[in-house]
């Protein structure tokens, strides 16, 4: 029987494990198979406070659980199969193992949406990135692409603006599901041009190990054409990681875990920490920051049950 069982290995999972470790509540943290969340795909991290001259994002991730064991946090690769959350104590299944937990947090975080391209996964962090407001300092004055078509694209490509000399918005469909209002903004900026009815078909260039161009193709016409740019941003969605919890937890249309008081769920002794939580804001920070709420929340819900 664990006093809290925590879900994730990022950034909130993480901290969650160092406030939970320091109250002596001997957290497990079940890893996932991707150790380390999102900031495993980029490489220099200079948004995080604390580090001047930037980090690397697998070593903040490191240091970071380095942290949590130091102070008795536990480590469980694999990922949750099962989970009964109807009574306590809550049961999970790890990779075929039951444990039992009195609290749980769940920081499982979301994953960026991608294309499924090969030279997309050789090239991330690399000049592929999920994240224009982690990684768009990095592109200044340099020509990059957004791919995408709605709210986030926009959001994306605007904010790029103010470093990219250019930013190509590219779009399968003919027409953009953004808002008028942000079709607007994107159309008004100068620096934004738009390509639609195109798809990437790929990422160049592997061999060199950085983003020279994408291999574009015309939906309607077939025709294929290469686009010279420095980076390449996805922005064509998320998914958080909640499906084993789809019946039980309350989510919202996209099957974000519906929070109050900023991390507790629809039930009781179970609490939400980051992505998996936050479709807004997306930073390392945030999720940082709800995680050491989670971690808190989730050691005064213990203290009150033996009150």
């Amino acid at each position: 029987m664990r006093n809290v069982i925590i879900i994730g290995s990022g950034c909130a999972g993480l901290t969650a494990a160092i406030y939970a470790a320091r109250a002596n509540l001997n957290p497990l943290v079940i890893e996932g198979w991707e150790t380390g969340g999102q900031l495993t795909l980029t490489t220099a991290v200079e948004n995080f406070p604390g580090f001047p001259e930037g980090v690397m994002g697998p070593e903040l991730i490191t240091r970071m659980k380095e942290q949590g064991a130091k102070f008795g946090a536990e480590f469980k690769s694999g990922s949750v199969t099962e989970a009964c959350l109807s009574s306590r104590p809550f049961k999970l299944k790890v990779e075929g193992e039951e444990m039992e937990t009195r609290s749980l947090i769940i920081a499982a975080g979301a994953s960026a949406q991608l294309l499924g391209l090969e030279s997309e996964k050789e090239l991330m962090g690399h000049g592929v990135s999920t994240c224009a407001t982690c990684d768009g300092y990095f592109y200044r004055g340099r020509k990059v692409v957004v791919v995408g078509g709605g709210d986030s694209a926009m959001e994306e490509a605007t904010f790029l603006t103010r470093f990219a000399a250019s930013v190509t918005i590219v779009h399968r469909r003919d027409q953009f599901r953004a808002s008028k209002i942000m079709i607007a903004r994107a159309r008004a900026n100068q620096k934004i041009k738009l390509v639609l009815d195109a798809v990437v078909d790929d990422i160049l260039d592997t061999k060199q190990g950085v983003v020279t161009a994408v291999r574009l193709r015309n939906v309607k016409s077939g025709e294929v054409t290469e686009l010279p740019t420095d980076g390449v941003f996805m922005a064509i969605g998320h998914r958080p990681n909640t499906e084993v919890f789809r019946g039980q937890l309350e989510l919202d249309r996209d099957g974000y875990i519906v929070s109050r008081a900023f991390v507790r769920t629809s039930v009781e002794g179970v609490f939400a920490a980051g992505d998996v939580q936050d479709r807004e804001w997306r930073q390392a920070v945030t999720a940082a920051g709800s995680g050491c709420a989670a971690a808190i929340a989730a050691e005064r819900w213990l203290e009150a049950q033996h009150s």
